[in-house]
């Protein structure tokens, strides 16, 4: 039997799903696991029980099985794409010692780091100082080791979520270098651990024994075993292909391989990035992450708290849609776009600034969301508009910012990500960049981009540039709308542009207040 199906699994923060795609990138089946079971012992903390993490992912693959026709011996291989910056630690038997700290977690560690001398007065030469006190700040690593020195002490391996799902695969400490992202002593230029000399060994408590192999994308880690495929129905000694992070398995998978189309991700994350042979800091000493294709980049500038907020409106004001979609049968989420309708661009005068996760670098760690311009013919239908052209208004500041420090023009924008599903939050898009926006033929990129990779990997296609253009293709197409580019353009000159500036004092005194987001250390 002819091997032309792929296994993908995109292991993400609101859902697990299992994916099975052909060779020319149709969607053949799918399954899908909401995660559940998230905690917050404090306030501002996430975390998850690493077990429940592979629960889920297991049973995604049993329903699979359970509803495809699909033969199982005519898969050739599997690829995982997971969350990013999730970080679990394990036990010499390879057992998880506390639950993972998941990326939206905003505790800070305490300690000022210690470097060497010459790091000292090299970093302080470049204004980079501010930059490494950062990073020791929200390394997990130093949180745990600060609070909980036993427990590190017994970290036998210190995996993201990406290494520590390889692992229940395969057996093997052995990760992807384009999932590698976090606070981590990793060499993005380079797509290797760092060198034993770099500063960021002595900002961790991390060494190098703890870490796993690190393989390009589209390397052969292992094969799945027995007691893996037990768990999940996936074949024993089934290939396990390298994969990537979700947000560069999107790039991949929406078909993003040149500067010149701007790749934006309307996820729980919203993100624009655009994959480059080059390494283009589109913040100064924020490095671009390694793509999903080995040798090229993806820069990136990321909104943390995305279309989490669509998810927040909806249920702090959704109540309406629920019970509507409910007696008509349809998602609560096909009448969100009829509530953005209704509302004129510009939401007349509502403006966000989607800043709603505290402790943020970029703009600034004392950073908070804000909506102005409220007046007393604003509705709730106001304010869900005003979020997504809030959101729209960030990524443009971000594609700006991307093309002045690169010197490229980005010529159109392809958007992935649940988010992509809404028509009015993508014509919102095209008017605000006053590009025309794509939405790729399936908004399951994420999981496509994994499959791209096996492919290759595998060599059902030979390399990556004939993968994407044999499994991806674009659906629609929004077009600017020259009466509403008008209107958008002067907001987000005239008022959007200004308003972190005008407020940032405000913020500061209302941390100084309140003592929310926490004082710097």
């Amino acid at each position: 039997m002819s091997k032309d199906y792929l296994l993908a699994i995109d292991h993400g923060t609101q859902s697990v799903r299992a994916l099975l795609f052909d060779r020319h990138g149709h969607l053949v089946d799918k399954a899908q696991v909401d995660i559940t079971g998230y905690q917050s012992p404090e306030p501002g903390w996430v975390e998850h029980d690493p077990e429940l993490f592979w629960a889920a992912l297991c049973a995604a693959c049993q329903r699979l099985w359970a509803n495809t026709q699909v033969p199982k011996a005519s898969i050739a291989g599997v690829c995982i794409t997971t969350q990013r910056a999730t970080v679990i630690n394990l036990d010499r038997h390879g057992q998880p010692l506390r639950p993972a700290i998941v990326w939206l977690d905003q505790r800070r560690a305490d300690a000022e780091p210690k470097l060497a001398w010459g790091w000292e007065l090299a970093l302080r030469a470049i204004g980079m100082r501010d930059t490494i006190r950062f990073f020791a700040r929200e390394a997990e690593a130093n949180w745990i080791a600060q609070h909980q020195p036993a427990l590190w002490a017994r970290t036998d391996k210190y995996l993201l979520l990406s290494g520590y799902l390889n692992y229940r695969c395969t057996g093997r400490y052995v990760d992807s270098v384009a999932s590698q992202v976090g606070y981590i002593p990793f060499d993005y230029r380079r797509g290797r651990w760092a060198a034993a000399w770099d500063w960021k060994w002595q900002c961790l408590p991390v060494k190098r024994h703890l870490l796993p192999e690190l393989v390009p994308a589209g390397t052969q880690l292992g094969t799945m075993s027995a007691a893996a495929a037990r768990d999940t129905g996936i074949p024993a000694g089934l290939p396990v292909i390298a994969g990537a992070a979700d947000k560069a398995c999107e790039v991949l998978g929406a078909g993003c391989l040149s500067p010149e189309i701007a790749c934006l991700s309307y996820g729980t994350a919203a993100t624009i990035n655009i994959s480059t042979p080059d390494y283009l800091e589109a913040t100064p000493f924020i490095p671009p992450y390694q793509a999903a294709v080995p040798g090229r980049y993806n820069t990136e500038i990321q909104i943390t708290r995305g279309f989490w907020m669509v998810n927040w409106f909806k249920e702090q004001f959704g109540l309406h849609e629920k019970i509507e979609a409910q007696s008509r049968g349809v998602a609560p989420e096909s009448l969100f776009d009829e509530l953005v309708n209704a509302v004129p661009p510009g939401a007349m005068g509502l403006m966000l600034q989607p800043f709603w996760n505290p402790g943020i670098k970029v703009p600034g760690p004392e950073a908070k969301g804000a909506v102005i311009g409220f007046g007393d013919v604003h509705t709730r239908a106001h304010l869900y508009r005003a979020i997504l052209e809030g959101l729209a208004y960030a990524l443009r500041e971000g594609k700006e910012r991307i093309e002045r420090r690169g010197g490229t023009r980005i010529e159109r924008v392809r958007v992935s990500g649940g988010g992509s599903q809404s028509d009015a939050a993508l014509q919102i898009t095209a008017n605000i960049f006053n590009l025309p926006t794509e939405r790729p033929h399936l908004f399951e990129t994420s999981g496509l981009g994994a499959a791209i990779i096996a492919a290759v990997g595998l060599g059902l296609h030979p390399d990556f540039a004939t993968a994407v253009r044999e499994m991806t293709r674009v659906g629609r197409v929004f077009q600017p709308e020259p009466q509403h580019v008008r209107i958008y353009d002067q907001l987000y000159r005239k008022v959007y542009c200004r308003m972190y500036r005008r407020l940032q004092p405000l913020y500061r005194e209302i941390r100084e207040i309140t003592g929310y987001p926490g004082p710097e250390r």
